[in-house]
C-alpha cells in the first residue's frame, strides 16, 4: 500500500507535462501555510506579553492610585463634576472648595434632604479626607466655619 501511494505521488509530481507546476503550487502551498503560522504564533506571543505586562503594571501601580492625593483645585473640580451632576441642585448658589483634602460646601440649598445628599456624595469622591457642611436652608443665617 505504502509503495503505491509514494508511486502515484512520484508520479503526479515528476510528471513530464504538469509536474513541474505541481511542484511549484505544493511549494508555495507550504511556504504559505508556514508563513502564515509564524505570524499566527508571533500575535499569540505579543498578546500573551501584553496581556502579562498589564497585569504586573496593575499590580505594581496599585498602591499608587491609593495613596495619591490630588491637588486642592482638582479635587474641588473632581467634586462639582459630581455633586452638579443632578439638575435639581441650584448650581448658581453652591461653592465648593478644597484645602489639603477638606471639602467645604458653602451656600443654600432648597431642603434638608438635598443637605444630605450633597454631603454624601462629596464624602464618596475619592480624595476627600472630610466634608465641612456650611450649607444652609433659606431663611436661615449660614453657619460659622470653625
Amino acid at each position: 500500500m505504502r509503495g503505491a501511494i509514494l508511486g502515484w505521488l512520484g508520479a503526479y509530481f515528476f510528471d513530464p507535462r504538469l509536474g513541474k507546476r505541481r511542484r511549484t503550487l505544493a511549494r508555495d502551498w507550504t511556504l504559505a501555510r508556514a508563513r502564515r503560522a509564524v505570524r499566527r504564533g508571533e500575535r499569540a506571543e505579543r498578546h500573551a506579553l501584553s496581556t502579562v505586562s498589564g497585569k504586573v503594571r496593575t499590580v505594581v501601580h496599585k498602591g499608587e492610585r491609593r495613596k495619591s492625593q490630588p491637588d486642592d483645585a482638582t479635587l474641588a473640580h473632581k467634586v462639582e463634576s459630581i455633586v452638579f451632576r443632578d439638575h435639581d441642585v441650584p448650581k448658581g448658589q453652591i461653592s465648593i472648595n478644597a484645602e489639603q483634602g477638606v471639602v467645604y460646601l458653602r451656600g443654600e440649598v432648597p431642603d434638608q434632604s438635598m443637605v444630605d445628599t450633597l454631603v454624601r456624595r462629596t464624602s464618596e469622591v475619592r480624595g476627600v479626607r472630610r466634608v465641612e457642611n456650611l450649607l444652609h436652608l433659606p431663611g436661615q443665617d449660614a453657619p460659622m466655619h470653625s
